[in-house]
């Protein structure tokens, strides 16, 4: 879980009756187990792009890679705020499951030793597939080199679905 609790908000107009905040280690839990996340990020002509991709998260923070010269690579360089988005058990289903969605800053991670641990990460989420090799502070995979991001929260949400309906936000910076 985090080093900082986040202070939690639920949105009463959003939310059932009767409905309480989710928990962040529920929704931190929910993030660890879920296999799919959609980045969303800026283009320089200011248009979005949202794409599919794997992550993990450890110490507190979403970690994800990709090829330096993808598109959302170049996005990141040139702006950083980013959105995480997930959807924990239930996934579409109208009727259950949590959404959560992670905003903040996507950070390079070139230290080696942080790298070594989120590819054993990679390979115990997503098995024999994901496995990556560690040098040159990045993460190499089938002859090509895929660039590290960490994203902290600095705000999250999540949406509950089941009996009841709610609308969490989780900030981090004290304000909720």
């Amino acid at each position: 879980m985090s080093a900082k609790e986040p202070v939690t908000e639920l949105h009463p107009g959003y939310s059932s009756e009767g409905a309480t905040a989710t928990a962040w280690a529920t929704a931190v839990g929910g993030m660890a187990e879920a296999e799919i996340f959609w980045l969303s990020t800026v283009r320089p002509d200011g248009r979005p792009h949202v794409t599919p991709l794997l992550a993990v998260w450890a110490d507190g923070a979403l970690h994800f890679c990709t090829g330096p010269d993808e598109r959302k690579a170049k996005n990141l360089a040139a702006n950083a705020h980013c959105a995480l988005t997930t959807s924990t058990a239930g996934g579409n289903d109208l009727h259950a499951g949590l959404d959560v969605i992670v905003e903040g800053d996507a950070v390079p991670v070139e230290d080696e030793t942080t790298l070594r641990g989120l590819a054993d990460l990679y390979a115990a989420k997503y098995g024999s597939d994901w496995q990556f090799e560690v040098r040159d502070g990045a993460f190499y995979g089938d002859g090509n080199r895929a660039v590290v991001f960490r994203v902290e929260p600095a705000t999250a949400f999540g949406f509950g679905r089941g009996e009841t309906y709610s609308q969490t936000r989780w900030s981090f910076d004290g304000r909720a």
